[in-house]
């Protein structure tokens, strides 16, 4: 596990760490607009809509409109109309984006154990 007191140098190796794992790899490699709405969507409880995106990350609409268009084509989200109020438009999980979080937060995990761990 990453110690909560990790120095900046240590977390900014984790991220290149990990960061060149990703881009290793085969997946796609999404920006970081993309990959914050992404980790949004699975990390917060739904539902999401572009307007709570867009309030949550502080980021205008079209900008995560962009976003969810490229990770719609991935797989990682899908659109649905809301049931209850047919304006709205909901942003949902799938399978695929589950997987492939799953597989980059054990990237995550394997840069975090390359780190030398300094005793407190």
């Amino acid at each position: 596990m990453v110690r909560p007191d990790m120095d900046t140098q240590s977390a900014l190796d984790l991220w290149r760490r990990t960061m060149v794992q990703s881009v290793r790899s085969d997946g796609p490699d999404l920006t970081a607009r993309q990959m914050a709405v992404l980790l949004t969507v699975y990390l917060t409880p739904p539902p999401h809509t572009v307007r709570g995106l867009a309030q949550a990350l502080n980021v205008s609409k079209p900008a995560i409109t962009r976003a969810l268009d490229r990770l719609g084509q991935y797989g990682f989200t899908r659109r649905k109309t809301d049931p209850d109020d047919r304006r709205n438009v909901l942003i949902q999980r799938t399978v695929k984006g589950s997987v492939y979080l799953s597989e980059f937060g054990d990237l995550v995990t394997r840069a975090a154990g390359q780190i030398a761990r300094v005793p407190p």
